[in-house]
């Protein structure tokens, strides 16, 4: 069983900056693809950004430039760092771990807020 912890959440202004982390139980992590989501009030969850086991990543239109999702795997940690926020960054973010044989996980969430 995979247990996936969200932390850094809070409130900036516009133009500042904030790095999430995502801690992994279990044994899976370093050959997993981790992803950031993120969700508003009324919308569907959406992709902010994944990466890969081989450190592969992508990224949603709208972070791109802005935000740089990476892991630690000795850690069993993953990040999201998310620079030039703005009020559309608005949501509660999610980490999901995915492994290739089907098997997906989702923290609880972190909610970030970006407001003058």
């Amino acid at each position: 069983q995979v247990q996936l912890v969200e932390s850094g959440g809070g409130m900036v202004q516009p133009g500042e900056s904030l790095r999430l982390s995502c801690a992994a139980s279990g044994s899976i992590f370093s050959v997993s693809t981790m992803g950031w989501y993120r969700q508003t009030p009324g919308k569907e969850r959406e992709l902010v950004a994944t990466i890969t086991s081989g450190d592969t990543t992508n990224y949603a239109d709208s972070v791109k430039g802005r935000f740089t999702i990476s892991r630690h795997n000795a850690e069993n940690t993953a990040y999201l760092q998310m620079n030039s926020l703005k009020p559309e960054d608005t949501a509660v973010y999610y980490c999901n771990l995915h492994h290739r044989f089907g098997l997906d996980y989702w923290g609880k969430g972190t909610l970030v807020t970006v407001s003058s």
